[in-house]
């Protein structure tokens, strides 16, 4: 029984690959939401509209969260290091807690991508609510 809570230097390390290609993603998602802001400015500044401005909080809540998921990713990350100098140290009880800590904070952090991810649909309804807006008043200034 006491081999399934054993804990070596490799465990900690197959961590890596998984964080570095999600903070990799949340690098990428975050990039992408900063050209999106900038070009929402410019069309703010030519033509304000109520849309631009949900979109702008919406934004704002997305870019909060990414900061939080690279936060919680990146201090996984670290705790998986500490885990690892742990173990090598011998210190093997502060290495389980550590790593059980390291672990909640992944969970964390993809607990935040979901939520963005959900924000992200509201803000592409939002759109998709001003297209179907300027299409009905199309529709009615053909009719007419």
């Amino acid at each position: 029984m006491n081999i399934l809570y054993q804990l070596s230097l490799t465990t900690p390390a197959l961590m890596f690959p998984a964080i570095s290609l999600l903070l990799l993603a949340y690098t990428n998602r975050f990039l992408s939401l900063a050209s999106l802001v900038r070009n929402l400015y410019d069309n703010y500044e030519t033509q304000p509209s109520e849309n631009l401005l949900r979109q702008i909080k919406s934004l704002r809540r997305r870019i909060n969260l990414i900061q939080w998921m690279q936060v919680t990713g990146v201090s996984s990350l670290l705790l998986s290091v500490i885990v690892m100098f742990l173990l090598y140290i011998g210190w093997v009880v502060l290495a389980h807690i550590t790593f059980a800590l390291a672990m909640i904070l992944l969970i964390i952090s993809l607990l935040f991508s979901v939520k963005e991810l959900f924000i992200s649909n509201e803000a592409l309804n939002i759109r998709l609510s001003d297209m179907e807006l300027k299409n009905e008043k199309r529709s009615k200034n053909i009719k007419e």
